[in-house]
């Protein structure tokens, strides 16, 4: 049996705003945008080729014994491109506030691209949620 990730719920304020930014701007895919139960309004979106969505909720219960995290909270999100400069390009050309390309050299993180998985960027979203970009050598399916 496969266990594959799917989702990742993202805490938001306002999810028309999130929603603008992950779909004009960060270039996501809208998959749902609905309300699912009374009161209760999900909207799901995929990074391009990506087959683990995001997911902001509204009016959700939390599940039983889980957390809720607050918005601005989700760091460490990371999504990979083949070509990491012109992903900057597409996410700067639309108004993203995107760090300079940077790697792990011998003092820490320096500026510019590294070697092979070695070269990254990051950028957050309008509540903060922070997202790593990092490039990779291949697409996914040719790995």
């Amino acid at each position: 049996m496969n266990w594959t990730l799917e989702v990742i719920p993202v805490p938001v304020t306002d999810m028309d705003r999130a929603k603008a930014f992950y779909t004009e701007k960060a270039g996501f895919r809208l998959d749902l945008d609905d309300e699912v139960a009374p009161g209760v309004r999900i909207i799901q979106m995929t990074p391009p080729g990506s087959r683990c969505s995001i997911a902001m909720l509204q009016g959700m219960p939390p599940f039983p014994g889980e957390q809720v995290m607050a918005p601005g909270t989700l760091h460490g999100l990371q999504v990979c491109v083949t070509d990491i400069e012109v992903a900057r390009e597409q996410l700067v050309s639309k108004g993203v506030d995107v760090s300079p390309v940077r790697h792990v050299g011998a003092t820490g993180w320096e500026e510019g691209k590294g070697g092979t998985w070695n070269s990254f960027m990051s950028f957050a979203d309008p509540d903060g949620n922070g997202w790593v970009v990092q490039e990779a050598p291949s697409e996914l399916s040719d790995r």
